[in-house]
């Protein structure tokens, strides 16, 4: 009977963890290790600092669910991992042994890498759902005394779709109270042009989202580099398309929420195996999402390595979005399941992505496949609809969540009929 051993609760742990358990049924042991007590559906937290979601409506309790899944659940933070053992260490000097290791982390936020960035600093933040907690507070006080608002994602940030959520969230939020008309709002990214997303655009992206913020009379400023911020004030130098200094801004704010580049997690990036992660601490995996130096240790979603799309004149990294880290999810569970019956494993994933970018009462979608350029398909659209489909996803999602299931047969048509499927065909 072999062990294995998912790290992290999140979007792509407790999936992979159902999925692995589904496929591996009875004859072999799955465990999570979570450093915390609940999963968060991460996608709805743009909705908790307007008061749209509350933070505990977004959380769902582990240990009955995977207690009836037959799944074991440690709630202990990881320390580190020690892949030439096979063991992960946790904090309290335990350890746990296991045959096939999946790194399902998510990632570290690093706001340090920029001072007086995050919640920590001055600026709020919708990356955890205890910091949207916090950043309901601090639009709270801001609803009381109104002024300028800047939203936006610093250099490094590979995922900016949150970002821009935000700032139209807050901005529909403002005309339902009669207040838009007191508050400036400006957009800062490290993008080079909006719509860029990190994938360099998908269908019209530019133009949708760029006749969004001129409809909504919000301004912007792209190839923005974050230098620091202040208490009311971010300091940001635009770069040209050579990446040199082009102009200096300060802009003031009374509310900010501007996201961070990402690291791996310090379990995991300060791990002294060669060939386990990159520079910046993702974990390196091939075709089949399993590291190359340490063959049975597996990674799924944002904790692991993709080099940028393209080269931008400020870092932009590539973003791994929900479904897109569901055919990784469904690759891993069928790869191991393989390898348990002594074959190599041999499935793909299709890293095809599909977004609901929510407006507050409108929307963009868009449809990539791939996600990674050149694509089959691009397609992106905007309308209402988006809206009533982004909080339709979060009710299904939550509900897969809560009964332990993965990939009902219904959802599978569905996205077939659409073209999308989780894992490759034989010979792609």
């Amino acid at each position: 009977m072999a062990r294995i051993v998912i790290l992290g609760a999140g979007i792509g742990g407790v999936p992979m963890a159902y999925e692995m358990k589904e496929a591996v049924g009875k004859h072999h042991e799955v465990t999570v290790i979570s450093d915390t007590p609940t999963f968060h559906f991460v996608p709805s937290n743009v909705w908790v600092p307007s008061g749209w979601r509350t933070a505990e409506a977004l959380k769902i309790e582990l240990a009955p669910v995977m207690s009836k899944k037959g799944i074991e659940f440690i709630q202990k933070a990881a320390a580190s991992i020690d892949p030439d053992n096979n063991q992960v260490l946790l904090d309290d000097q335990s350890t746990v042994v296991y045959d096939y290791l999946v790194i399902a982390t998510g990632p570290r936020l690093a706001f340090d890498e920029i001072p007086g960035l995050g919640p920590e600093g001055y600026t709020s933040s919708v990356c955890h759902v205890d910091h949207a907690a916090t950043a309901a507070e601090d639009w709270r006080r801001f609803i009381e005394d109104p002024g300028p608002i800047v939203v936006g994602a610093v250099q490094g940030a590979s995922c900016f779709g949150p970002a821009y959520e935000y700032l139209m969230i807050l901005e529909t939020e403002l005309r339902k109270r009669k207040m838009r008309h007191k508050v400036p709002m400006t957009f800062v990214t490290s993008e080079p042009y909006i719509g860029h997303l990190g994938l360099g655009g998908v269908g019209d992206t530019k133009g949708l989202l760029e006749s969004a913020l001129r409809d909504k009379t919000i301004k912007w400023i792209t190839n923005a580099r974050v230098d620091k911020i202040e208490p009311g004030m971010i300091f940001v130098t635009e770069v040209d398309d050579e990446g040199k200094n082009k102009k200096q801004h300060e802009l003031p704010f009374k509310h900010s929420m501007m996201l961070p580049a990402f690291t791996g997690v310090d379990a995991v990036r300060h791990v002294k195996a060669e060939g386990l992660v990159n520079q910046r601490g993702f974990v390196l995996v091939d075709e089949f999402q399993r590291n190359m130096a340490f063959k049975n240790i597996y990674s799924v979603g944002v904790c692991i390595a993709i080099p940028p799309i393209e080269k931008t004149p400020l870092p932009v990294g590539a973003p791994k979005t929900g479904y897109m880290i569901e055919s990784m999810v469904t690759t891993v569970a069928h790869n191991i399941a393989e390898e348990l019956s002594g074959k190599e494993p041999s499935h793909k994933a299709t890293w095809n992505a599909l977004c609901l970018a929510d407006f507050g009462d409108t929307g963009v979608a868009f449809l990539a496949q791939p996600q990674i350029p050149p694509r089959n398909t691009t397609w992106s659209s905007e309308g209402k609809w988006v809206h009533l489909a982004k909080i339709g996803f979060e009710k299904y999602f939550m509900r897969k969540i809560r009964k332990g299931i993965t990939e009902p047969y219904y959802e599978k048509l569905v996205l077939k009929l659409m073209g999308l499927t989780r894992l490759k065909e034989k010979g792609e």
